[in-house]
């Protein structure tokens, strides 16, 4: 008889989503909505998911008692939002996988499909438009980040952990944006010496 087969792992994006959830309620405890708003404002600049991955990611910690739910404050009310909090096992998981090895993650950019495609077809008029739009979200986005930074890190106690690594994470968002720009304004340039389509 054929051996067994081995259940499939989980995709990759699922697992990370997972610990995102169980770093952010570490963090602070929450409820759904709270944590899907924390992912707009903060995770979600370097693990972006949506509402629904993060209350179906919810889903599967609880029964996995990887997360609980708190009690209701005050009295029960229809529509009150469950909060949730990290449990031991969850943070015992989670402290183990911090120092895990992995691979890192391959890049995946639409921008560097349509520059090939550009070389393949000589289109270089089209590639300029698609640059200057990318360019200009890349830019829209070191801006924002700034601000950010200029908001929560302008002062960050070098002795305190959080504050320090919050601000490093920031910090690779800051430079990755600005390597984007510059390989941008370089492509730009280097089209300026190809004749046109």
């Amino acid at each position: 008889s054929p051996p067994p087969r081995r259940p499939s792992p989980p995709p990759a994006d699922r697992v990370s989503l997972k610990f995102a959830i169980l770093t952010s309620l570490t963090e602070r405890a929450g409820s759904g909505i709270e944590l899907a708003r924390r992912f707009d404002r903060s995770i979600g600049y370097f693990w972006p998911a949506t509402h629904q991955q993060i209350y179906r990611g919810l889903d599967r910690l609880a029964p996995a008692r990887l997360i609980r739910e708190l009690p209701q404050e005050g009295p029960p009310r229809r529509g009150q939002p469950r909060r949730f909090e990290v449990t031991p096992g969850g943070s015992e998981l989670l402290v183990g996988w911090i120092g895990e090895g992995d691979e890192p993650d391959p890049m995946r950019s639409t921008l560097a499909v349509r520059v090939r495609a550009a070389a393949a077809t000589g289109r270089t008029r089209e590639l300029r438009h698609a640059l200057e739009h990318h360019r200009r979200r890349r830019q829209d986005d070191l801006d924002r980040y700034r601000q950010i930074e200029q908001r929560d890190f302008r002062s960050v106690d070098p002795s305190d952990p959080r504050g320090t690594l919050q601000h490093r994470v920031l910090r690779l968002g800051i430079e990755g944006e600005r390597a984007w720009l510059a390989w941008c304004d370089d492509t730009l340039a280097a089209l300026e010496g190809l004749p046109g389509d």
